[in-house]
């Protein structure tokens, strides 16, 4: 499920962004582990809608760019003290840079 956040404006939306706002962090990192098995190459973690302007923003993460936004998103847990979600999101980025390898080729006889 997609996080919706109701600002007024950009501006303030901007100011939720520079003051480190966990509910960002949080529809980002949710977003990410909720779709981890997904095969879309985007994921639409984050709407906002901005009142005055009458406009709604859709942010998406790309499937590469998991592990980083994740790593760049664990910050704002450890400082909430949400530890427990912090070891799920470092397990995600374990996870992320090193995939099972795939054998190939034929097995050995013995």
């Amino acid at each position: 499920m997609v996080t919706e956040i109701t600002v007024n404006n950009t501006e303030e939306f901007q100011e939720l962004v520079d003051n480190k706002d966990i509910r960002i962090a949080k529809a980002i990192v949710e977003g990410i582990l909720e779709n981890i098995n997904n095969k879309k190459k985007h994921i639409h973690v984050l709407s906002v809608t901005c009142l005055e302007e009458g406009e709604i923003y859709d942010i998406t993460v790309e499937r590469k760019h998991f592990a980083g936004t994740l790593e760049e998103n664990l910050p704002y847990y450890i400082r909430e003290e949400l530890y427990e979600d912090c070891k799920r999101i470092k397990d995600t980025i374990e996870k992320l840079n090193n995939p099972p390898q795939i054998k190939r080729g034929r097995p050995k006889k013995n």
